[in-house]
């Protein structure tokens, strides 16, 4: 049935995205999931044996995502309840959402769409030309794309609710504690390493689909390129989109006020992408969501 499930969650995903009206008036699960892994991290990062910590800190967090994935999903007649929890997690129409809104941004001024991009990526946006504020739109497209929507996905068809909760949970932890820095390095050990590890797979499943979906079977670029980058995981969806939109991505950008020389992906491709750049992403998005719904289409006839 998680199949079934699934087809719907996306579809209602799709249509409804996240209601601005429903979600300044309720905790969005996602927000609490946040709040949980505050609590921990504040209870526990600091003293001795920090990534010691971390790790039991994980365990319990996983093994409380998974129970209350497990009551939701033996609720009598609770099919219906997890599809909408399974359509919340998922954020497809919202990425697509952000992402335009870069690119629409950019096209009435650079300072707009720097500040329209600094609400989706990490890195500073205070010296980003044109071309740099559409590639780190279109890469954050790529990178939220598998663990916004594929990663879910494929992890709720795997075991239904209880495992699409436990694959936020570590998400939502390793983008609040998986950061190598004085204060995170070690207790977040434990919540970047488990989200590689739950990232293995799909990440390159999206690729596949944002390839496949653009008609492209040769995927020596991608297995090329997606190494390298410093993520184990976020290289394969930046390949394949820089791929199929003839732009190259990555490269040299700053972060805290400290330039790092990261290499070109798909270095072949144009250097001064813009706003008609940012829509081709968008597209790419739903045509990669569409090979995902086709898949599970699949799935629950075949």
């Amino acid at each position: 049935m998680s199949a079934v499930f699934l087809v719907f969650a996306l579809l209602l995903d799709a249509v409804f995205g996240e209601p601005k009206w429903l979600w300044n008036r309720f905790l969005h699960p996602v927000v609490l999931m946040g709040r949980v892994v505050g609590f921990a991290e504040a209870r526990l990062n600091h003293g001795t044996q920090q990534r010691l910590k971390g790790v039991a800190a994980m365990i319990v967090l996983g093994l409380g995502a998974l129970a209350l994935g497990w009551v939701i999903h033996v609720v009598p007649d609770g099919g219906v309840l997890e599809i909408i929890i399974a359509a919340i997690l998922f954020a497809q129409r919202s990425l697509v959402q952000h992402v335009q809104a870069v690119g629409d941004a950019l096209r009435l001024s650079l300072s707009g769409g720097r500040s329209a991009v600094s609400r989706i990526v990490g890195r500073d946006v205070a010296a980003l030309d044109e071309a740099g504020v559409s590639r780190a739109a279109i890469e954050s497209a790529a990178e939220n794309l598998s663990d916004g929507v594929i990663a879910p996905a494929f992890w709720f068809l795997v075991g239904g609710l209880p495992t699409l909760v436990l694959y936020k949970i570590a998400n939502t932890a390793d983008s609040m504690i998986g950061h190598r820095t004085p204060q995170y390095e070690e207790f977040g050990w434990a919540a970047a390493r488990f989200d590689d590890l739950l990232n293995l797979i799909p990440a390159r499943l999206t690729a596949l689909l944002i390839a496949v979906t653009h008609g492209y079977f040769d995927f020596r670029p991608i297995l090329r390129d997606a190494p390298l980058h410093r993520s184990p995981n976020a290289g394969w969806p930046e390949a394949a989109m820089a791929l199929v939109l003839g732009v190259a991505l990555s490269g040299p950008r700053s972060y805290h006020g400290e330039m790092r020389d990261f290499p070109w992906i798909w270095g072949e491709g144009r250097r001064d992408a813009g706003p008609d750049n940012i829509d081709a992403a968008c597209r790419a998005l739903w045509r990669a969501w569409g090979g995902m719904l086709a898949f599970a289409l699949f799935i629950a006839f075949f």
